[in-house]
Formats: C-alpha cells, sequence, structure tokens
C-alpha cells in the first residue's frame, strides 16, 4: 500500500477511536457543535488546540468525509435473507392500564385517548385486545461470517424474548378491527460501544395513533422501564368526518379509504435518532384488512396478493465498519448524511432468497440514515407497485425502477413465473449518490444488494390486480402554512430556527384540513415525515405530481430531481388532524438532519 495510503488509514483509524472516545466521555453531537468542535457543511472536525487531539493530528481541521471510512470487504450472497421474525401474541403482567403503572415501573405517560372504545377496561383483564410484549436489547451480532479476523458488532435491537437474539427484524402482523397493545421494554445497557444512549421511545411510523402511544422524540424513558403503547387499528376519521363507511358489503368505523398496511416502528429519541435506528432499533408492522375483503393476508381472498410465505418485508440500511476490527461504526461529526459503503437487508449484508417460480409481495423499506435508492431488477423485468409509504395505491403500477428516499415504503409484486429454475436474479441499486446531499440523479453501473436464487415452480393463487383502493376526498381547509427546510449556522433548520423540545410551533385544531407548503432543496433532499395522518401532495412548484405520488403519502422528498420538473423546491399538501389530541412532531427523516435539528412539533387541540 502506498504510504499516503498508509498513512490515511491511520488516520481514519484513529478517527474512529477518537469518536469512540468522545462518545463514552458522555458528550452529543449537539454539544459538540456549541462548543464549536463541529462546524461547516461536510463535518468538520477542529481539532487542533485541544491537548487530548493533538498527538494524533497535526494540523488545524480535519473533513470527516475526506477520510477514507471503508469497510472490510465481504463476500456477497454468504448470507440467507433473514425473514422477520412474526411476534407471538400474549398476556401481558401486569395487566396493561389506562393511567400509566408507574408502581410497575412503566414510564410517566398521560392516560391513553379513546381506551374503552378501543379494548380497554377499568377492571380486569384490562385490556381485551391483542397483546405483544417486546424488549430492547444489546446482543452480538456477525455481520461477516465468512471473513476471518473481523469481531462482531454489538448492536441494540428488537427482541421477543429476553433471551435469545433475533436473526433479523420482528414483524407484528395486525388487523383492523382487532386493537393492540404493544409493551416495550428498554433492557439496555449504559455502555454503548462507541454509539446510541439507552433512553427509547417508539414510533410506529405512519401509525394513525393517539400522541401518548406515538413515540415522539421528547416523550423518552430511561433503561428498567417500559411503556405500554395502545395502538387502536382503527381507520382516520372514525371520530369526526367518518364515523362509519362501507366497502365490499362490510360497514367498519373510519373511513374505508384510509386504509394503510405496512407501517414500521423505529426508536426516535431526539437528537439520537440517528444513531439508535443505526444501532438496530427497528421493527415491522403489517396491518391487513380482513374487515372488509381488501388486502386480507390470505390470497384465496381479498385483493388476492401473495402472502404468507410469500409476502416478505426487506429493511435496507447501509453501514460502515471499522476497517480494521469489522465493529461498526457511526461517524458522529458528520452531520450532512452517512453514506456506508456495505448495504445491509434484514440485517445482512447483501444476502441471498431461494424463491419458488411464482408471483411474490416485497415490502420495501428504506431504514437510511441518508441514502436514496433507485431500484431495477437485472433480468430488465417489471416492478407491480402496489403501496406508496404505507398505503395502497389506486391502482396498480408497472414500473422498471423504483426510487426510496429515506423511511419510504413501497409494496411491490415481483413475479418469477417465467424464470428458469437456477436462474440468478439481483435486485439492484443503480442510483448514484456520492454525499449527504441526496442523489446526483444518474443511472450508474449497478450495485447487486439481494441475489435471487430461482427453484422450482409453486402453486400460485395470487393475483395482480388493476384497481387496489380510491384516495380519500378532500375538503375545505381552514388554514394555510409554510414551512421552509434549509441551514443556519452549520445545523438544520425548518422556518430559521432550531429544533427546541420545549417548543411547540403550530397548534391545528381537532378535526379540521389545513394546507401546508414545504420550501427548501437548494442542492439538499430533505426526505419529510410527519406524524399522525397520511397526506395527499397536491403539487409541486405548481405543477402536477407523478403518477406515483397520487397517493396518501406520509414521506415527502423536497428537493428530488426524480420528481420531474425542473423545480421541486416547493409542494403543497392537504393535511387532516381528526380524532385524536396532542402533541406530534414533523421532521426530516434523513435521521442526521432531524438530529441536527431539522424538526419541530405541533399539538393539536379541541
Amino acid at each position: 500500500m502506498p504510504s499516503d495510503r498508509r498513512n490515511m488509514a491511520k488516520a481514519t483509524g484513529r478517527y474512529m477511536q477518537e469518536i469512540r472516545d468522545i462518545v463514552k466521555a458522555g458528550l452529543s453531537r449537539r454539544e459538540l457543535l456549541r462548543m464549536g468542535l463541529v462546524s461547516g457543511s461536510s463535518g468538520l472536525l477542529a481539532l487542533y488546540g485541544m491537548r487530548h487531539f493533538k498527538p494524533y493530528w497535526g494540523h488545524a481541521q480535519l473533513l470527516a468525509n475526506e477520510l477514507e471510512l471503508h469497510s472490510p470487504p465481504n463476500t456477497p450472497f454468504v448470507d440467507r435473507l433473514p425473514i422477520p421474525q412474526e411476534v407471538q401474541q400474549t398476556q401481558l403482567n401486569p395487566r396493561p392500564t389506562k393511567a400509566a403503572n408507574t408502581n410497575a415501573a412503566e414510564a410517566a405517560r398521560p392516560d391513553h385517548q379513546y381506551w374503552k372504545d378501543f379494548g380497554g377496561s377499568d377492571t380486569a383483564p384490562g385490556f381485551t385486545g391483542v397483546q405483544y410484549e417486546i424488549f430492547e436489547r444489546a446482543v452480538e451480532y456477525d455481520f461477516y461470517p465468512d471473513i476471518d479476523g473481523v469481531d462482531p458488532s454489538t448492536i441494540w435491537t428488537f427482541c421477543d424474548d429476553p433471551r435469545q437474539n433475533p436473526t433479523g427484524p420482528l414483524r407484528i402482523n395486525a388487523y383492523y378491527g382487532q386493537p393492540a397493545v404493544v409493551r416495550i421494554h428498554n433492557n439496555l445497557p449504559k455502555q454503548n460501544n462507541g454509539f446510541g444512549i439507552n433512553q427509547t421511545s417508539t414510533h410506529l411510523h405512519n401509525g394513525h395513533n393517539a400522541s401518548e402511544s406515538d413515540g415522539d422524540p421528547t416523550h423518552f424513558y430511561d433503561a428498567g422501564h417500559f411503556k405500554d403503547y395502545h395502538y387502536p387499528n382503527v381507520r382516520a376519521g372514525f371520530a369526526s368526518t367518518h364515523p362509519t363507511s362501507t366497502l365490499n358489503k362490510h360497514t367498519v368505523r373510519g373511513d374505508v379509504r384510509e386504509t394503510m398496511s405496512f407501517l414500521w416502528f423505529h426508536d426516535h429519541r431526539f437528537d439520537f435518532t440517528a444513531q439508535n435506528v443505526y444501532k438496530g432499533l427497528v421493527g415491522l408492522y403489517t396491518l391487513f384488512s380482513d374487515d372488509i375483503q381488501l388486502d386480507t393476508g390470505d390470497e384465496t381472498t381479498g385483493l388476492g396478493l401473495p402472502s404468507g410465505a410469500y409476502d416478505i418485508p426487506m429493511v435496507f440500511a447501509d453501514k460502515v465498519f471499522d476497517p480494521t476490527t469489522g465493529e461498526l461504526f457511526f461517524d458522529l461529526f458528520n452531520i450532512d448524511g452517512i453514506l456506508g459503503d456495505k448495504y445491509t437487508v434484514n440485517g445482512k449484508i447483501q444476502p441471498y432468497l431461494y424463491v419458488e417460480r411464482r408471483k411474490y409481495r416485497f415490502r420495501l423499506l428504506n431504514g437510511g440514515p441518508s441514502r436514496v435508492y433507485e431500484f431495477f431488477l437485472s433480468n430488465g423485468k417489471p416492478f407491480f407497485q402496489l403501496s406508496n409509504d404505507g398505503n395502497l395505491l389506486p391502482r396498480t403500477l408497472q414500473r422498471q425502477s423504483i426510487r426510496l428516499g429515506v423511511a419510504e415504503r413501497v409494496d411491490v409484486i415481483v413475479d418469477f413465473s417465467n424464470a428458469t429454475k437456477g436462474d440468478k436474479i439481483y435486485l439492484q441499486n443503480r442510483l448514484e449518490q456520492v454525499d449527504g446531499r441526496g442523489p446526483t440523479g444518474k443511472i450508474i453501473a449497478p450495485t447487486n444488494i439481494v441475489e435471487f436464487r430461482v427453484g422450482d415452480a409453486a402453486q400460485d393463487n395470487s393475483k395482480i390486480p388493476d384497481t387496489l383502493l380510491a384516495l380519500p376526498d378532500r375538503r375545505p381547509t381552514v388554514r394555510s402554512r409554510r414551512w421552509d427546510f434549509g441551514r443556519s449556522g452549520g445545523e438544520w433548520v425548518i422556518n430559521g430556527e432550531l429544533f427546541d423540545p420545549d417548543v411547540i410551533r403550530a397548534f391545528p385544531r381537532q378535526n379540521t384540513a389545513e394546507l401546508w407548503t414545504f420550501t427548501g432543496g437548494n442542492g439538499w433532499q430533505h426526505p419529510v415525515h410527519i406524524h399522525f395522518e397520511e397526506f395527499q401532495i397536491l403539487s409541486r412548484n405548481g405543477k402536477a405530481v407523478p403518477v406515483d405520488e397520487i397517493a396518501r403519502k406520509d414521506m415527502i422528498r423536497i428537493g428530488d430531481s426524480a420528481v420531474g420538473t425542473e423545480n421541486t423546491g416547493e409542494a403543497q399538501i392537504f393535511f387532516q388532524f381528526r380524532d385524536f389530541l396532542g402533541d406530534y412532531p414533523m421532521h426530516c427523516h434523513n435521521i442526521v438532519h432531524e438530529d441536527h435539528s431539522m424538526m419541530v412539533r405541533f399539538e393539536i387541540v379541541p
């Protein structure tokens, strides 16, 4: 290796170790920014003059993103794709209660809203709906099983057993009409092995839930406590615009056109969301609508979508590992956006999956932290797109590629019926992205992420339906708001202000609708997420939106050149505030931006 590369490799190793030492000292990136140790647009680290760092760095400043943060090489397609493990129902002890059971170590929270309407009782058994129990734990995890001399990494993850290590992300299969309580224990250690904090708040992303069960970034709790999250599994509008509605001759509470299908849950502790999610606190929540014979989870009924073993979620997350030890690494000083050089799917680097010659439903989730993907199939076959985010589209779209920003989801059908046994087909990313700004827009040579190994033919009762679910009607809005996503003093801001956990920035009224305008970009992409209820994108720069955005969404990419307009810096959305009261956040889901400090809180008031 040339001497300059050896020196860079040594500098990289020292840089990684220094970050771990800073984390052990208990300093967050926000504190380091305010101390003047990090500045600029690329994670600029001002180390010169600090006695502790001077032996390692003999110059005034070092751009963190110029270091060669290269992971150890891996052999692709050695690991089988982990199939998310379904969490089994249980009977919680102590029983769930409307008020926080602080005597039993439940974290403080407001009383559950609509408790008696959705499974709750003030007397035994306390809750008659479905109950689940999950434990947040530190586990040793081997990302490089076939490479000698590479150490396992300590990750934090959701487990359904306090004694066994999971093989991949957990999955809760929920059903409309069956309210649930999910008890989440924070069993994380104080020792974080370089990054993360053992305080958590679990957000069910896309869930139409009351504030106390939303997993707000400010509603975190310490290790040694648990929290009961109450998920009514009810459609929006049940308390206001749509007490009932009917589809396929079945009448249910809420607006049937607000039916959701693919949600996920993740830690959301403010200032540390990026670290804790990167470390592994991610799970899946699939929501079926057999009560209206729509997305039933049975391919012989409803829409007839591929089901059971042929319905597979995939969580994509790119990572960086220490080039010497192979330990998972998080770049504390990069506030632009972290791009890994290793692609993991359900926790494994470039896994393979045996597929039978039939149709599959793949639920694709971009778990972040900052990369945007554009997926293709190596055999040139199309995807059949069913959804955008967690919501079925009005009709199925045939797409040659799927672009996915951070936290966005799509459900697609891939048809292997005409493949040949023994074929190897690859799910590829072909979108160029070189830094945290977002993709360049160039389609480049592919990176193979998942290898599909084609096997025998199998019985297939599934269909690719033409029509799926009509969009809800829009109603008059009562006011307009404008939100600008920008940068100030090296940190990310909304309307020129940093996130303040003690400040509420808007007070929309319960059961009203508003028109929100987003501006920003300026060369940066911000995937914006609003908690609480889905919205509809009305326009981009006054022009019609592309066909895949004619949908219900909970994510919108601001500053994305893929939407077919010459300037994507402005978008208008229609957003409602039905049913529940309380505080919720809106933020950039490039979670590095979110933590520094691109987030606001709003409160729905009577």
